[in-house]
């Protein structure tokens, strides 16, 4: 009788699949158009009306082009199958690009912070009713592309990323709107560097946000809404199963979480399965894997099977 089994489960056995970003590269380049569009428009604005509330939600959504850019160019690395160097394919190339466009928003957010200092100080005038009319457009185009991206937000980080990009471009072009309107009707040209300040505070929480969301990816970390202690409960239930110890879950990629685990099976189960011509773990290993795609919606599990008599041999259980 065999009685210790690591052993595998995997939905596409090495074959690429589309992951929560790929799913809406589509949309995702529609938005690019239309960012790359609206920041055209902003820049020239900037340079004719002298506002730093356009320059700095033009200097947002070049960061916004980047960063969907990025998205884009991951989405596609990440459909590359696996390949014995990179078992897992470039699928935790969607995290890095979302942790880059956190790094971006910062910047962005300390260019604009240390240009307003410098335009309270020393304020610039403004052309308000062009101030107006741009961010008016970039209202628009925000808004269309919020709506394009809302469902896709709530799958995959990397769109989550997009997402809050283009919020925090609408947010930017209402701040530099009210800006232009306060120039405009009373001629307080300082407005305009405040309205920049607003942006950026709108920014850098996002930012954080998101270097946070990903960083949790790149250490490893327990998926938010994953409790270990319920995954530990549905293994122990699984009719056999006495002990679970070395329970590991994480994501490699978003939606995309994998689960290993060693699990102690009783003498009499492994007997049953080799009788019922399933081998001495294809039931266990069957009805582990069901239940954890089902219940935690994992993408690959991997179980080790031992009796109880290996946990003698075991340096340090977890």
């Amino acid at each position: 009788m065999i009685v210790r089994v690591g052993a595998g489960h995997q939905h596409n056995h090495g074959r690429a699949t589309a992951t929560a970003t790929g799913r809406h590269s589509g949309r995702l380049t529609v938005v690019l158009a239309i960012v790359l569009a609206v920041l055209a428009v902003e820049v020239i604005g900037a340079w004719l009306s002298s506002s730093l509330a356009l320059l700095a939600d033009a200097g947002h959504m070049l960061t916004d082009a980047a960063g969907i850019t990025l998205a884009l160019i991951a989405a596609r690395l990440a459909r590359r199958p696996p390949s014995p160097r990179r078992t897992f394919g470039w699928q935790r190339v969607e995290i890095l690009a979302a942790a880059l466009n956190g790094l971006l928003l910062l910047g962005v957010a300390a260019y604009v912070l240390v240009a307003a200092v410098g335009r309270l100080r020393e304020p610039t005038e403004v052309e308000g009713p062009l101030v107006i009319f741009v961010a008016a457009l970039g209202l628009i185009a925000n808004t269309i592309g919020l709506l394009l991206l809302r469902r896709g937000q709530r799958e995959s980080l990397n769109i989550r990323g997009a997402y809050l990009e283009v919020l925090g471009d609408l947010l930017g072009s209402v701040a530099a709107l009210a800006a232009g309107l306060v120039v405009t009707l009373t001629g307080f040209d300082r407005a305009d560097p405040i309205a920049s300040l607003m942006i950026v505070a709108l920014i850098v929480p996002r930012a954080a946000g998101l270097l946070r969301e990903a960083g949790h990816v790149l250490l490893e970390g327990t998926p938010p809404g994953v409790d270990l202690d319920h995954v530990r409960a549905h293994i122990l239930a699984v009719p056999g199963v006495s002990d679970v110890h070395d329970l590991h879950v994480w994501t490699i990629t978003s939606g995309r979480h994998v689960v290993s685990a060693h699990v102690v099976v009783g003498a009499a189960r492994l007997r049953e399965d080799c009788a019922g011509d399933l081998g001495a773990t294809g039931g266990v290993l069957d009805e582990l894997t069901t239940c954890l795609a089902h219940h935690f919606d994992v993408a690959h599990s991997t179980f080790q099977l031992e009796p109880a008599t290996h946990r003698d041999h075991e340096p340090r259980l977890h």
